[in-house]
């Protein structure tokens, strides 16, 4: 009998435990029902922020791509670019619509918890982010373009690639050389392709007894007609030094230079028609002499 007594009791509880929990069940829900009708209106305009914020996005980043695609030549740096800025509009929709539904404790937390992940990222990708930013201001840079030639302290080439990691040079042998875009930007680099024109010089000497002032006169009609110079270009002109077996002189001059092939090719061109003048004038071009002294000979020996 007390065994039945406590089971109808323990029956009871049961009852009474379920209906509490039903009934709990129920004002939660009736609750969130009824702050879901109170808070309609501000999801409506949620939403319609949201949407405007998508459309604004990519009307935007395709302004953008237009634009940067009229000064900026690297079309993955433009592209992420263009994304990063899609992504950051979305982003200010997303906690407008967070402050619109009355969310301001969620926005909090996600910014905290977005203030510490960047951090967190920004200590261990110091480096790469490094490079990242030095890709961004090579692509905006005007002193470089994709096809330059350009030279550093160790490595000559066309550039042909900026990502937002690395700058890769294409040397004259057709090999490829990849250098971290942070260690470029800090060094001193000469870009040859700046300038249309640049100017070079050609060295020799001729010997002892020559008509210094002919000579001058000569080389320098030659230089003119076979490398005419614009506005406001001289071509130079100067004697240098009495050298050990000839007085040395160096002619400057102009050309169209935006590669050294460029200048080895002029350089080239001008030696020859140095030469092949001297050769119809009988101007000589010494070479060095030295002369030997022998102990046992009466004669120097010259070399």
């Amino acid at each position: 009998m007390l065994y039945n007594m406590l089971l109808v009791q323990e029956t009871k509880e049961d009852t009474t435990t379920s209906e509490g929990i039903v009934a709990t069940l129920s004002d939660t829900l009736l609750g969130w029902w009824d702050a879901f009708i109170i808070k309609l209106p501000n999801i409506g305009v949620a939403i319609l922020v949201i949407i405007l914020f998508f459309i604004l996005a990519r009307v935007i980043k395709n302004i953008l791509l237009r634009i940067l695609r009229k000064h900026m030549a690297n079309r993955s740096v433009r592209r992420i670019i263009a994304k990063m800025v899609y992504a950051t509009i979305l982003l200010i929709g997303f906690f407008l619509t967070l402050g619109i539904l009355d969310l301001d404790k969620a926005l909090t937390s996600i910014l905290a918890g977005a203030g510490v992940v960047a951090l967190a990222i920004g200590l261990a990708l110091q480096g790469t982010l490094s490079n990242t930013f030095s890709g961004v201001m090579l692509s905006f840079l005007p002193r470089i373009r994709i096809g330059d030639f350009v030279e550093t302290n160790e490595h000559s080439g066309f550039v042909h690639e900026i990502s937002l990691r690395n700058l890769v040079l294409r040397q004259p042998d057709n090999k490829y050389v990849i250098m971290p875009n942070s260690k470029f930007i800090e060094e001193p680099f000469v870009n040859y392709s700046l300038e249309p024109r640049g100017r070079i010089s050609v060295t020799c000497g001729i010997a002892y007894g020559s008509d210094l002032r002919g000579v001058k006169k000569m080389v320098l009609e030659l230089i003119k007609a076979n490398f005419p110079p614009q506005e406001e270009e001289r071509i130079e002109f100067y004697y240098t030094e009495f050298g050990d077996s000839s007085i040395n002189f160096m002619i400057r001059f102009w050309i169209d230079y935006v590669k050294k092939s460029q200048m080895y090719t002029a350089q080239d061109e001008a030696i020859l028609l140095i030469n092949d003048l001297f050769n119809k004038n009988n101007i000589e071009i010494p070479f060095p002499i030295r002369t030997l002294m022998m102990p046992n000979q009466n004669k120097p020996l010259k070399e």
